[in-house]
Order: C-alpha cells, then structure tokens, then sequence
C-alpha cells in the first residue's frame, strides 16, 4: 500500500487535526484530505480537570477516532516515521509512503513522564496523581476525598506546556473540596513551579494571589520537581535563586499532583521540519512553515509562541484552512493569527477568571466583561458549553466563537 497520495495530509488526529480536516473540508469539498493518526480513541482533555474535582464523567471525554473524524475525510491508521519535504511525502510505519500535494503538521507534544526520576514506577499509587492522564484523573479525585490532613503538593514544570493554568486549576478545586469540608486547617496545600511568576501575564497574577491567600497555599517558584519516591512519599525540588544558584530540597507529601514536563515529540525532532527544539518551524501568524510553503503547523507542535491549548487550535485551525487554500491557489495569505488561547482558571467550584490573551500577553476578551474577574457564568461555559461545543461544531467545522476567542 505504498505511494497513496492526497490533496492534503494531516499528520494527527487530535483537537488540532480533526479540527481543521473539518475546516478545509467545509470550504473545498472536492478536495482528497486524509489523517494519519494511530490512536483509535480521541480525548477531550480540557475537562480532565474537571474529572479530577469530581464535576465530571472521565467516559464522556473520550470517543473512539472514527466518531472524531469528520465525515469525507479518510482516516490512516497508522504512524508518521519520517517526513521527506522535498519529496512532498511522509513515510509510515503500516501504510507505506503516503504522497501529498500540501501538509499539515498537528501531532501534538510529548508528556515527559520519564523526565521525573521514579515518576512512572508510582503514578497512580502512593499518592501520586496527575490530570494529565486520562487514566489518573478520577484517581486525583478520590485523593482529594480521602485526604483528611497532611501535606498536598501541587507541581508545574518548565515551560512550554500544554494548558499552562491547569497545574493551578487541579490545586484551586482540591483546596475548595478541603475548604468545604473544613479540612484546610489540618491539609497544607503547596505549589512547587518552576516559572518565575505564578501566572504569565500580569493582570491575571494578583486575582491569583487572592485564592493563593485564600487557601493559605505555601507558593515555591523556580521551583522544579525533578525525582519522587512514592512508597516513602517524598519528592525532590531544585530550587533556583536570585543569582541562579541552585539547590535541591526535599519535601514530605501525602498528595502529590504532578504536571510532567513536555517536549517536542521524538518523531518530529528528527525531522527537517523542526526548530533546534524540535517545534515545528511555521511563521507565528500565517502557521505557514518557514522553509517549505506548502507545510502548515496547527496545535500543540508548532514553534509559535501562544500557549498551548485548545482555544487557541480553535483559533488556529481557521486560520491555517484559509491560509493554505489560498497558497494552493497561489494567492497571498488572507489570514493571521494573534497569538490567542484562552485558559479556564477553575479558582473554586462554580466560578472562573476567564483569561484570555494573544501575543505579548495582551488580554483579547471575547465577552465585554472584565476577565479578571472569577465568573459562575465562565464555569457553566467550561462546564456545560464548550465540551459540547468541541464535539459538535469544532470537530464539525462548524467555527462558532473561532474568530474571537472562547474555548479551552
């Protein structure tokens, strides 16, 4: 089956690329457009927070791919292993050399487990959770119920990282459980990051600060989580100062959440497509590849510096279908990105600060509101409206709010 060859290859198929399979397939639907992605099942990751605060069944974010792949479009169940640009073609790993006319690029990045020493031999058990596993989150939850004293360690690793705010957001829900049952006398909650401020864009910092105070969390920045010990619950930190001196501290827990670092995927790093860290190379306002223009990036693997979320693929995929269009017909590029993503910040039960923000940090609100404010009217979004919203319209290309912002 070697040598097939489309109008267009999507390489992934998760939120980015199914998205935006739906996208082209809407505006040109003449047009050949396969995924190549090897998962059978798709994930809709964003609640996984939520799943772990108890407020959400982890069975509904996941479907099997065939439902997530948009109608018309042709699903390669296969692995990319290698890119050849100039010969316009990927190699796989089941299907042979698949051929294509454009490319797009929508593999997502890598969840490092094994970048915390003795991390992957005790998640799951002995404490040691995580919402980024699709598997782990409703074990967050039943930690969160169980614990009734001790010590609750929350960590947010180096940055780039997909969704920068759930690190809180899993520390903010837990804290409000403990509030609510009048245990966060007898819980000390902490905050291991290792970011320099608890939040990357200031205006969002101090009505951060406010909860931080609220629950009484004790907040470590620059600091790293580099090896845990679940049987003795320990874990290690090394903690950077002013001057750059770095020290490594131990701290006892009884709850730990970890957000593993993340990094370029292995299969792309090898690639001709990738920055020097392995980020796939697109200018960051046309997500049109830098060296090879009929290449786009879109999601989680691009070089562009927005964060990492599902609000901005949303954002993104409208942009790379007309942009790409337009460069098959040789026209200029209509379309640019801004940098927006968009970042749900669950500070207690029921409510959200809705931060939203392009480029350079400036905030981009879609709603003529004051986003630094924590909202009920922001929870029932991310609660009840975007999961639908994802399954039925994005997935759909149907691009509600994709212009201007919300969801994430």
């Amino acid at each position: 089956m070697s040598h097939i060859s489309y109008d267009i290859v999507i390489v992934g198929g998760g939120s980015a690329g199914s998205a935006l399979a739906a996208s082209v397939k809407k505006r040109a639907p003449s047009l050949t457009i396969a995924i190549i992605e090897p998962s059978d099942k798709h994930y809709y990751q964003p609640a996984w927070t939520l799943v772990g605060a108890g407020e959400f069944d982890v069975n509904k974010t996941v479907r099997p791919m065939a439902e997530a792949i948009p109608d018309g479009i042709t699903w390669l169940q296969a692995a990319v292993t290698e890119f050849q640009p100039t010969e316009k073609q990927v190699v796989t790993d089941k299907l042979g050399t698949i051929q294509y006319t454009q490319l797009v690029v929508a593999a997502g990045l890598k969840l490092n487990w094994e970048g915390i020493k003795g991390l992957t031999e005790t998640l799951g058990k002995n404490g040691v959770t995580s919402n980024y596993r699709f598997d782990l989150a409703p074990y967050t939850w039943q930690l969160v119920q169980q614990l009734e004293s001790g010590e609750a360690i929350f960590t947010q690793p180096p940055m780039p990282i997909k969704c920068a705010g759930a690190p809180q957001k899993a520390l903010y829900l837990s804290c409000a459980e403990w509030q609510g049952k009048n245990r966060l006398g007898h819980i000390k909650a902490s905050f291991y990051s290792s970011t320099p401020a608890l939040f990357g864009v200031k205006e969002y910092v101090e009505p951060l600060m406010q909860y931080i105070r609220r629950y009484k969390v004790n907040l470590n920045l620059n600091s790293t989580l580099v090896e845990v010990d679940g049987p003795a619950k320990t874990a290690w930190f090394n903690v950077k100062d002013a001057d750059g001196n770095v020290t490594r501290i131990s701290k006892p827990f009884d709850l730990l959440h970890v957000v593993p670092p993340q990094t370029a995927l292995d299969f792309l790093k090898q690639s001709p497509l990738v920055n020097a860290d392995g980020w796939v190379e697109v200018d960051q306002h046309s997500l049109q590849h830098v060296r090879y223009p009929e290449v786009f990036g879109v999601g989680d693997c691009t070089s562009t510096p927005n964060a990492k979320t599902a609000a901005a693929a949303r954002k993104q995929v409208v942009i790379a279908a007309e942009n790409l269009l337009a460069q098959r017909e040789g026209k200029a590029l209509p379309s640019r990105y801004d940098g927006y993503g968009s970042c749900p910040l669950t500070v207690e039960k029921g409510k959200i600060i809705l931060a939203e923000f392009g480029y350079g940090g400036k905030i981009v609100p879609t709603f003529p509101w004051d986003s630094t404010k924590p909202r009920r009217s922001a929870w029932l979004l991310k609660k009840y409206v975007l999961p639908w919203l994802y399954w039925n319209l994005m997935l759909k290309g149907r691009e509600w709010l994709a212009r201007c912002g919300a969801c994430g």
